[in-house]
C-alpha cells in the first residue's frame, strides 16, 4: 500500500531530517534505483560506482529520515543489508491553514452510481439516450447500466449512496463543522401530478436527518435540461432541496428542523459516508421519488455532498 508522508512547519524534527537527507543529489539516486525493487547496499554502491562504505553512509541518512527501509537475510556469508523505499510521496506544506475558517470539500455523485437500493412500481431509471430497459422492473435498477442513469424514480423504498469521506485525505487534523446534501428531486405518481405529496427522508450512516414534503410530482412543462427524446406526460423536473447538518442543528433549504449535530453522525468512524434518499413505511404522504442528474430537470448538478471543516492541528504520517 502507498505511504504519503505529510511535513509542515508544526513538524521541524521531521521536515529538517528530510531536506538533510536528500541535500545531497547522490541520494536522489539511490531512491531512484531502489524506486521499483529492492537492492543490497553493494549493488546500490556497484551501481553508483562509489565505495560500498560511501554508500553505507548516504544510505543511512535517507533511513534516519524514515525514506528507506534496510533488512537483514541470511546470505551465503552473514546477513545482507536489502534497501526498500519507505514512502511513496511527501507532502510539504509551509503555510499552515487559518485557524476558525471553514473550508469545503465538495464531491458530485452520479444519479446512477448507487450502491444499495429498494424500488417499487411505479419504478424506473433512464440516461441520456433512453429508458435503461424497461419502466417498473426492479431487476433493472441491478443492470449494469445503471451506473449510468441520469434521473430515476420509484413509488416507494429508498436509494443508498457511499461518498468518500475526503477529510481523512487531508494533510493536517480538521474539525469538521457541516455536512450538506443537495439534490433536485420531487414525488413520484404515475405519469405526472402536480399535488401529488412526498415525505421524502434523508439519512446519513443511518441518522435521520430530517423529512421534507415535496407538494407534487412535476410535469406540466418541460425540464430546462430534459433530452429531447424525453415525452412529455412525464415527470420533467424537480426541487433543488439542500439537507445540513452543523453543529447547532439540521436543516432542510435553510429551515431548521431539529437540534441533531454533526457529531451525532458517526461520519468520522469511516472512510465512507452512506446518503440514503427514502420513504418511510409510515409516512403520511408515501409518494415516491424522482432524482434528477445533469441531464435531467432544471439544476445542472447531480447528487452534491459538502464537507466544511476547518484546520485543528497537523495530521500524524499515515500509510
Amino acid at each position: 500500500m502507498a505511504k504519503n508522508v505529510y511535513l509542515n512547519l508544526g513538524k521541524p524534527e521531521e521536515l529538517t531530517a528530510v531536506g538533510r537527507a536528500l541535500s545531497v543529489p547522490i541520494r536522489a539516486q539511490i531512491l531512484a534505483i531502489i524506486a521499483k525493487e529492492q537492492f543490497s547496499i553493494a549493488d546500490i554502491a556497484r551501481e553508483l560506482k562509489i565505495p560500498a562504505s560511501s554508500c553505507a553512509s548516504h544510505i543511512k541518512a535517507l533511513q534516519e529520515a524514515n525514506l528507506v527501509r534496510i533488512e537483514q537475510i541470511p546470505g551465503t556469508r552473514g546477513s545482507i543489508k536489502i534497501c526498500s523505499r519507505n514512502v511513496d510521496r511527501i507532502d510539504i506544506r509551509l503555510v499552515e491553514p487559518a485557524e476558525n475558517v471553514d473550508n469545503v470539500i465538495s464531491v458530485e455523485m452520479p444519479v446512477g452510481a448507487y450502491t444499495d437500493v429498494s424500488v417499487y412500481e411505479t419504478c424506473g431509471l433512464a440516461d441520456e439516450y433512453g429508458l435503461i430497459s424497461m419502466d417498473d422492473r426492479e431487476e433493472n435498477f441491478y443492470l449494469p447500466e445503471h451506473i449510468n442513469a441520469k434521473i430515476l424514480w420509484t413509488s416507494k423504498g429508498y436509494i443508498e449512496y457511499s461518498f468518500p469521506n475526503q477529510i481523512f485525505s487531508l494533510p493536517f487534523k480538521a474539525k469538521l463543522n457541516r455536512i450538506s446534501i443537495s439534490a433536485e428531486m420531487c414525488s413520484e405518481a404515475p405519469g405526472f401530478n402536480p399535488d401529488w405529496k412526498s415525505d421524502i427522508t434523508l439519512w446519513i450512516n443511518e441518522v435521520d436527518c430530517g423529512t421534507w414534503t415535496c407538494d407534487g410530482d412535476y410535469g406540466e412543462r418541460r425540464g430546462i435540461n430534459n433530452p429531447d427524446y424525453w415525452p412529455l406526460g412525464r415527470t420533467q423536473y424537480g426541487q433543488l432541496t439542500n439537507w445540513e447538518v452543523t453543529r447547532d442543528g439540521a436543516y432542510i433549504n435553510q429551515k431548521k428542523i431539529g437540534d441533531l449535530t454533526i457529531d451525532e453522525l458517526g461520519i468520522m468512524d469511516s472512510h465512507r459516508i452512506r446518503v440514503r434518499f427514502g420513504i418511510k413505511d409510515n409516512a403520511k404522504h408515501v409518494g415516491g421519488f424522482n432524482l434528477f442528474g445533469k441531464e435531467f430537470g432544471d439544476y445542472k448538478q447531480d447528487i452534491v455532498m459538502g464537507l466544511s471543516y476547518e484546520y485543528a492541528g497537523t495530521k500524524k504520517n499515515e500509510t
